[in-house]
């Protein structure tokens, strides 16, 4: 037990029930569990490194589970023996080398037809496969926690083929549409603290469309009953079925903006570690968003900066078409510009 204190070592477990006539969820669950790199250690029981983000991910699958007629609980747990904490170190370093070595497989295979010919290391089938395989490689090393075997290989492997070719995608057309709700003008909105991906887009998407003097606080919900919760456990602007609190926002206030949605289904990969729409800028502002939570240590700042990011690509999204100029367009950026420059 000394030897086990002395790594300090925690994990984070979820054990779950779902009856056998819910099916669909329980294969939903799974899926969310692979995405976010957990492993199974006993029959519907899986294991995280113990983190906040990792605490969060189980924390949302734990809500879906019970949404979906289950019953859940996330702990905090320590191996009773070094021994035993060696195994499931093990076992997630197997997990995610058969995924590098998979990874390494199908990149030199691409690398050989690649180099066949110059025209081949230009051909659809090149340049989207090593798009792919980026991804793919940028997904696992995401989620491996404990330096697997086969991440060095792989990751040269598809170094060299970055150096044949690009990658490249069509970008969505935008338009300006933001209708407003008045209830809301003026309003303290309350999140977790230490905000992510879908915390910074949806402060972003508040004060953008809906509050343009939005104040932001951190904390629980009871800490500023006044306050609008969005993205914390049972608020009404936060994951609701399959979406994230970036989409029920869009969703709730009518936002039909198609760089704002745009954007939704970047964030919606990011957040709930999908590759349901696989848009371009996803990789990018995934490890932006990583950086930016290095970086800054006060949540004030940490927000800020990621509102930046996120005011930065609707800018570079919304120039492909030129914006709608009804009057109540109008209206909206002339209060939106009035209340950023009373900011500044």
């Amino acid at each position: 037990m000394d030897e086990l204190q002395n790594t300090g070592r925690e994990w984070l477990c979820l054990l779950f029930y779902l009856p056998a006539k819910r099916a669909h969820a329980r294969v939903q669950a799974w899926r969310r569990l692979q995405r976010i790199g957990a492993v199974l250690v006993a029959n519907s029981a899986y294991l995280l490194p113990a983190s906040p983000e990792g605490r969060e991910d189980l924390e949302w699958i734990k809500h879906e589970i019970v949404g979906g007629g289950g019953q859940a609980v996330v702990l905090v747990a320590r191996a009773p023996d070094a021994a035993t904490d060696d195994e499931v170190v093990a076992t997630f370093r197997a997990a995610r080398s058969r995924d590098f070595e998979a990874l390494a497989a199908d990149a030199a295979k691409l690398l050989r037809l690649a180099g066949r010919s110059s025209a081949n290391r230009g051909s659809r089938r090149v340049v989207q496969g090593v798009r792919r395989l980026r991804e793919r490689f940028d997904e696992k090393a995401a989620i491996d926690f404990l330096d697997a075997p086969g991440r060095d290989e792989a990751a040269t492997l598809i170094g060299k083929l970055d150096q044949l070719t690009g990658r490249k995608r069509h970008m969505d057309a935008a338009r300006i549409a933001a209708p407003k709700t008045a209830a809301y003008h003026d309003k303290e909105w309350i999140t977790r603290p230490r905000p992510g991906v879908d915390r910074m887009s949806s402060a972003w998407l508040i004060r953008r469309f809906i509050d343009p003097n939005a104040r932001f606080l951190f904390g629980a919900p009871d800490s500023a009953p006044a306050a609008v919760p969005f993205d914390t456990f049972e608020a009404e602007f936060g994951h609701h079925g399959a979406n994230c609190t970036f989409e029920t926002l869009c969703d709730r206030f009518a936002i039909t903006d198609r760089a704002v949605r745009h954007i939704g289904r970047v964030v919606h990969d990011i957040d709930l570690k999908e590759t349901k729409y696989e848009e371009a800028e996803t990789a990018t502002i995934s490890r932006i968003v990583d950086g930016l939570r290095r970086a800054h240590s006060d949540d004030d700042a940490l927000l800020r900066s990621g509102m930046d990011v996120f005011e930065a690509l609707y800018q570079s999204l919304a120039e492909v078409t030129p914006p709608a100029t009804s009057n109540t367009d109008r209206r909206t950026r002339r209060r939106a510009t009035r209340a950023r420059s009373r900011r500044s």
